[in-house]
């Protein structure tokens, strides 16, 4: 006797399982990984993985409808954001519902957009489409999309090459054509350590740090002080920034510091050069580097770029905004000032956008919650996906 087909879960029933794996990201996403790909195999869904490097983590996607080009991918992330530290009412790792809302930790962000594209893969599987959907999840999209180039060159390798991606973070199922690019830099300076009284003698790794995060904020004085480029104003801020958010270093207030860490990060509005702006920080970080060898050889600077988000540049009559755009009827201009995956599928040559249940405010937040309303209509929104590419 053949092994039975599955039960077709519904999109309510997939979010309670999705949420019930703690993915945060610095843990491993596999029971999820494993959980999905053991559904959707069950149906006769063919699943594919790419491996992390240390292989603790894996993303997953598939493809129903005909092996042709020119489907739609689904794309969203498996990993969540740590709930340690914070306030919540009810388990954090359990859908609780209440006053209309979904609470439990990702649930906006964002696997209440996964459950429906699960729930839409199945739902097209039996359906029998004419254009193909595909479903890409990706790992460590919490710490900078790094998860998202290497799932998307794995798909290309193996399936036909879908037209358009629609991401699905949360934008209260609204069309969000542009957001700004990213990057992340880990900044480690090594000082030379002398009593404070001798200072000109050594190097204070902290006082030097100090004069990189002086920059940056010189940088965002120099771009407010700019006329705003019609790309920009769409944004809020309207203009790129420059921002540190954590430093450490030091050993007492009376030697010079040895060493200093600090992060720092790039919000690069469409339509300026990226590499230009990392040109200009990596070109302060060599001439301070080279002051400081003067006093003392020993020291110097190290950079780590940790992530690097592309930005989502708007597209003239683009097939992803077009299509979003007919099945929820929103025509108004959205864009958002962080990043998502969306700026990678569209370098890797899809049509992208953003689109999915919840809002961007209740994400990483004590007691996150999805509104009802929210996913129903994220719901509606894949049924009408459904019906557009089955006629």
């Amino acid at each position: 006797m053949p092994d039975p087909v599955p039960m077709r879960l519904t999109a309510r029933d997939i979010l309670d399982r999705l949420v019930g794996f703690p993915t945060v990201s610095r843990d491993s996403n596999l029971p999820l990984i494993d959980w999905v790909e053991e559904y959707l195999a069950g149906h006769g869904i063919e699943c594919h993985r790419h491996w992390s490097p240390d292989r603790t983590k894996s993303a997953l996607f598939a493809h129903v409808g005909p092996r042709v080009p020119g489907g739609v991918v689904l794309s969203g992330h498996s990993d969540v954001v740590p709930v340690e530290g914070q306030d919540w009412s009810s388990d954090p790792w359990t859908v609780v519902e209440r006053d209309g809302r979904l609470y439990g930790r990702g649930t906006c962000d964002m696997k209440g957009f996964d459950a429906l594209a699960i729930w839409a893969l199945v739902e097209g599987h039996y359906r029998g489409l004419t254009r193909p959907l595909q479903l890409a999840l990706s790992y460590d999209e919490e710490v900078g999309c790094t998860g998202a180039p290497p799932l998307i060159a794995a798909m290309q390798a193996v399936l036909p090459q879908a037209e358009l991606a629609i991401i699905g973070e949360p934008s209260r199922m609204k069309c969000v054509n542009g957001h700004k690019g990213g990057a992340g830099y880990r900044v480690q300076v090594k000082g030379y350590e002398v009593h404070s009284s001798l200072l000109p003698e050594g190097v204070s790794a902290i006082m030097e740090a100090a004069r990189l995060i002086g920059w940056i904020n010189d940088r965002n004085t120099e771009v407010q002080a700019r006329p705003v480029s019609a790309m920009a104003a769409l944004f809020r801020p309207p203009f790129t920034t420059l921002h540190s958010g954590m430093i450490r270093g030091g050993t007492a207030h009376n030697i010079t510091a040895a060493d200093c860490e600090f992060v720092m990060e790039f919000r690069i509005v469409p339509g300026e050069a990226p590499q230009d702006w990392y040109g200009r920080w990596e070109a302060e970080v060599d001439r301070l580097r080279r002051a400081m060898q003067m006093v003392r050889p020993e020291a110097g600077i190290t950079l780590t770029q940790f992530f690097d988000v592309p930005p989502l540049v708007p597209e003239t009559m683009g097939a992803a905004e077009t299509l979003v755009r007919r099945l929820t009827g929103d025509n108004a201009t959205h864009v958002v000032s962080y990043g998502t995956e969306a700026g990678h599928f569209q370098t890797a040559g899809y049509s992208a956008v953003v689109c999915g249940p919840g809002d961007i405010a209740q994400a990483h937040q004590a007691d996150e919650y999805l509104e009802v309303s929210e996913f129903r209509a994220g719901q509606g929104f894949m049924q009408s996906l459904l019906d557009e590419l089955s006629t």
